[in-house]
C-alpha cells in the first residue's frame, strides 16, 4: 500500500517540476531540456520499486535548478545559446534551396518540400528566405507577389480605385475634435 501514496508523491511533485521548468512542447525543447526531461522521467520510476522516494524528488529537483540555471545563462551569454541550442540555417533563400545548409541540417529536399506544404506552400520559388530553427520548426518569408492580402492591403486599394482617402472612424474623430455630430435619418433628408 506504500506505493501508492509514494507514486502519487511522485506525480505531484513531477508536475509541480515541470511547471517551474516552463511550457515548451517536445518540438521546442532544446537539448539540455530533453536530457533532463528523460533524466526525470527515468528518475521518478525509480523509487516506487527502490523505495527511496526522497531522494528522486531530490535528484528530480537539481535537474530542474540546473535547467533553470543553464536557461539562464543561455539568456545571459549569446555564446553559450550559440553552443547549446545552436542557429537558425538558412536552407531557402530568394527561391532557391542552399543545398550546402541542407545537408548540414541532415535534412532532405523531399523532406523540407514536406514542411513547406504543412505550412501551406507549394512553390519554393514563392519562398524569399525559409530558415530551419534550432527548435526544429521552419521559419519563412515569402516573395511579395506570394504573401496573402491584408485587409489593409484590401482598403487601400479599394479607396485609391474610388479616389477616397480613409478617415478614422467617427466615435474617435467625434473625441479628438470635441465636436459630436447628431447622425442625420436619411429618411428625413
Amino acid at each position: 500500500m506504500a506505493w501508492i501514496w509514494k507514486s502519487v508523491l511522485l506525480v505531484i511533485a513531477g508536475m509541480i517540476l515541470l511547471r517551474i521548468a516552463g511550457r515548451k512542447s517536445i518540438s521546442q525543447m532544446s537539448v539540455a531540456t530533453t536530457v533532463i526531461m528523460i533524466s526525470i522521467g527515468t528518475t521518478i520510476v525509480q523509487p516506487i520499486a527502490n523505495n527511496q522516494l526522497w531522494k528522486a524528488i531530490g535528484s528530480a529537483t537539481i535537474f530542474i535548478v540546473a535547467l533553470l540555471i543553464i536557461e539562464y545563462l543561455q539568456v545571459k551569454f549569446n555564446w553559450l545559446e550559440n553552443l547549446m541550442s545552436g542557429r537558425s540555417k538558412i536552407v531557402i533563400e530568394n527561391g532557391q534551396i542552399i543545398s550546402k545548409n541542407l545537408r548540414s541540417v541532415r535534412m532532405t529536399v523531399d523532406q523540407l518540400e514536406m514542411r513547406l506544404r504543412q505550412n501551406g506552400i507549394s512553390n519554393i520559388s514563392d519562398v524569399k528566405f525559409a530558415t530551419l530553427e534550432p527548435n526544429g520548426q521552419i521559419g519563412y518569408e515569402l516573395m511579395q507577389h506570394a504573401k496573402p492580402v491584408t485587409i489593409g492591403d484590401l482598403e487601400r486599394i479599394l479607396n485609391l480605385k474610388s479616389g477616397k482617402v480613409l478617415e478614422q472612424s467617427g466615435l474617435f474623430q467625434e473625441i479628438k475634435t470635441n465636436h459630436h455630430t447628431i447622425p442625420i435619418d436619411p429618411k428625413l433628408k
